[in-house]
């Protein structure tokens, strides 16, 4: 929103809603001007109060009111990590859009993170497994444990673009790092390794996917997304036909696409030795109970072994830590 003064200088300039909310704006240096901060909303009443002075000093103040179209579409957002989460160093702010974000530019230039720490940080945009657009913000090496993150999506009344329609609110998150720990799994040699500040806190004996298939798991870095507890697997919904379609405990989600750390008794005999899961990292009940209390969704699961399926994808889960910096800052629209 623009207000400009004929034949005087602006000294001041208020606008406000319906609520009494003020649109922020600063006057321009030579006075003649004032520009908001950030757009109108739709659908929203303003008054403006202008306070001017002429070239002979005379104060004056003038008023006006103006209403903005509503939204004939509003676009929505799904967002983590949620408010007050203290989360593992490898977890990216992730934002998904209901609708199609063809402004994209436009939309970056409104979110904001603030760090306690100034890490250093890119947007990047791909494309969610769920098939919509999604916009994440990765550091460019692991969290520092302890740093404090703050989101601003400054979005109501920014145009997603064609198909897209409007936002009508803004959306604000703050969470904390937690401590330092890695989980290294080699397929190779059927182990997990919990890393917690450089030193190994328990090595486990596990079973990843079945070679030479659909069955083997990825490798790459996959970032724990939550913790589900005991949950029904059921393989139709990966793809796998009825192979199995059971309860299983102490789940641990790695990507959108079905990959899970878990209690895994009926493959007890292959844990250590042999990779014959349908894809997820099993292990035994007493294991997985121990494991799931120390690990906290955002931590890296470092997954290595010659015969998978290949590297987590960007959209599959957090897949982010699998395309180098360089990669990663060429997805933002700000390049």
């Amino acid at each position: 929103m623009t207000v400009t003064a004929s034949g005087g200088t602006l000294t001041s300039v208020t606008v406000t809603d319906a609520e009494g909310h003020r649109l922020a704006g600063k006057v321009a240096a030579d006075g003649r001007s004032w520009v908001s901060d950030r757009k109108a909303v739709p659908g929203a009443s303003y008054t403006v109060t202008a306070a001017t002075r002429t070239e002979g000093g005379t104060a004056k103040t003038s008023k006006a009111a103006f209403t903005t179209a509503p939204a004939d579409k509003v676009n929505k957002v799904d967002w983590r990590p949620g408010t007050g989460a203290t989360v593992g160093i490898a977890q990216p702010i992730s934002l998904v859009f209901d609708h199609p974000v063809k402004n994209r530019a436009e939309v970056e230039k409104q979110l904001r993170i603030t760090t306690s720490n100034g890490t250093e940080g890119s947007w990047g945009w791909i494309r969610d497994w769920s098939g919509r657009d999604r916009v994440d913000w990765r550091p460019r090496t692991y969290w520092k444990p302890g740093t404090k993150v703050t989101l601003n999506a400054e979005l109501n009344g920014t145009d997603s673009g064609a198909d897209g329609g409007w936002f009508v609110r803004d959306y604000t998150t703050t969470f904390t790092v937690g401590a330092r720990q890695i989980v290294e799994v080699d397929l190779d040699s059927h182990q997990l390794t919990l890393v917690r500040v450089g030193k190994t806190v328990r090595r486990i004996p596990v079973s990843g996917g079945t070679p030479g298939g659909d069955k083997r798991s990825w490798r790459g870095t996959a970032v724990l997304m939550a913790k589900e507890g005991t949950i029904n697997m059921n393989s139709e919904t990966v793809g796998l036909g009825d192979a199995y379609d059971k309860m299983v405990d102490h789940s641990m989600r790695l990507t959108w696409s079905g990959m899970y750390a878990h209690a895994a008794p009926w493959n007890a005999r292959y844990f250590g030795n042999a990779n014959r899961s349908s894809g997820c990292i099993g292990m035994s009940d007493a294991d997985a109970a121990w494991f799931y209390g120390q690990v906290r969704p955002g931590d890296p699961f470092e997954i290595s072994g010659k015969d998978t399926k290949g590297v987590v994808a960007p959209g599959n889960g957090f897949g982010a830590w699998n395309l180098s910096w360089t990669e990663w800052q060429q997805k933002s629209a700000l390049r």
